[in-house]
């Protein structure tokens, strides 16, 4: 089973651009965001869905020259591939995603200022 065709991710439209035997790709027609979902299964069963996104702007150094930039977001899910089911795995990664969004994404916030 696969994602759907085209997946919405900051009210943008992500067309699939990339197909694999335990991966895909979407990306914005400009390229400026693109989301990866991948899986790796051997003694433990590897997920992940990174959202990477690109921007140019200015250059620190020198202001009158723009530059390219980019920056990711993960979400990782590695489990044994015995021992836990589906759903069972399913509520610890909902658990984590509803405690890094609650109090409006407060806790996305202490993480991005290097909180530990």
């Amino acid at each position: 089973m696969a994602f759907a065709d085209p997946q919405t991710v900051l009210t943008q439209s992500l067309p699939r651009t990339g197909s694999g035997e335990s991966s895909g790709s979407f990306t914005k027609d400009d390229g400026t965001r693109k989301l990866d979902i991948s899986h790796s299964l051997g003694r433990r069963y590897r997920r992940v869905i990174k959202l990477t996104d690109t921007k140019t702007a200015a250059d620190p150094l020198n202001p009158t020259t723009n530059k390219p930039y980019s920056m990711s977001a993960s979400l990782v899910i590695d489990m044994p591939s015995f021992g836990y089911t589906v759903a069972e795995a399913k509520v610890i990664a909902d658990g984590l995603v509803a405690y890094l969004t609650a109090s409006s994404g407060a806790r996305v916030a202490q993480l991005l200022g290097g909180e530990s």
